[in-house]
């Protein structure tokens, strides 16, 4: 995703960070490279990661001297500042929202005219070979179901976005032993469906779980246990704002604005 930048020309002088952790610090560290000139707003989504990101993006009491080119803010402690941003980076959070376009009508709100939303999400296809073998064993779904990336390329334009494009990879991961899988699959994250089992399980049903992979699953040509993850990446620019005719309209300053002088930027893909 992060490569996918250098087809934008506009050169951000604010632009969020949303869920840095999840997102990956590495990645964070590449956009910041790209843009080092920028100001960024990193926004973690509970204290906790919070604390972290602090540790990891901003300096230290004794480097006060030096520019400060990332602050940080919690979601729970209050909303930021509105219609500021030129680009909303969110990398793997959109699948993991409750309420996804709800989501992107927040990333909308962060951006300023002519600014542009970059994210990633996992597509339909991601842990195809576990559900067959799930439903076999009677253990329900291992994950919740992932939408399509037409489906969000709709989603953007009911939000309020403009041109979005998207675009779609499928990585396939091999393992040795199904040990090994399981240990990458705690990483990609959790099983966020609602009618998953409520309950801790115990040591017999995860050896149940390897001894199905190694009966149930299909191995490549050369033995490996196969795991399939489909990246979806989005990128999608917010329009001057259309205000409909009435005997009273109402529009932001921002957006007034925007209306009356457009940034000479543009965002739009050589």
């Amino acid at each position: 995703m992060e490569d996918r930048l250098q087809w934008i020309r506009l050169q951000p002088k604010q632009w969020v960070d949303w869920a840095p952790v999840n997102g990956g610090l590495q990645t964070h560290a590449a956009v910041r490279a790209r843009y080092p000139k920028a100001n960024c707003l990193a926004l973690e989504t509970s204290e906790l990661r919070l604390q972290k990101v602090k540790v990891a993006l901003t300096n230290p009491w004794w480097k006060v001297w030096q520019r400060q080119a990332v602050s940080v803010l919690s979601l729970e402690k209050g909303s930021p500042k509105q219609e500021f941003a030129d680009l909303v980076w969110a990398n793997m959070a959109l699948h993991t929202a409750v309420a996804p376009q709800a989501l992107l009508r927040t990333w909308h709100s962060l951006l300023a005219t002519d600014g542009f939303l970059m994210f990633s999400s996992l597509g339909p296809d991601t842990l195809r070979e576990l559900h067959p073998i799930y439903q076999q064993m009677g253990w329900g779904d291992p994950s919740h179901a992932f939408t399509d990336m037409h489906d969000w390329g709709d989603m953007l334009v009911q939000a309020g976005f403009a041109e979005p494009v998207m675009d779609m990879e499928r990585i396939t991961l091999t393992y040795a032993t199904p040990a090994d899988l399981l240990k990458d699959l705690r990483l990609l994250g959790r099983n966020l469906h609602h009618q998953r089992h409520q309950n801790l399980r115990g040591r017999g049903w995860k050896q149940a779980l390897e001894n199905a992979l190694l009966a149930l699953a299909k191995p490549d040509k050369q033995g490996r246990l196969v795991l399939t993850v489909e990246v979806i990446y989005g990128h999608a620019l917010k329009p001057l704002p259309k205000v409909r005719l009435a005997e009273q309209s109402s529009v932001t300053l921002a957006q007034m604005k925007s209306m009356l002088g457009r940034s000479s930027g543009n965002t739009r893909l050589e």
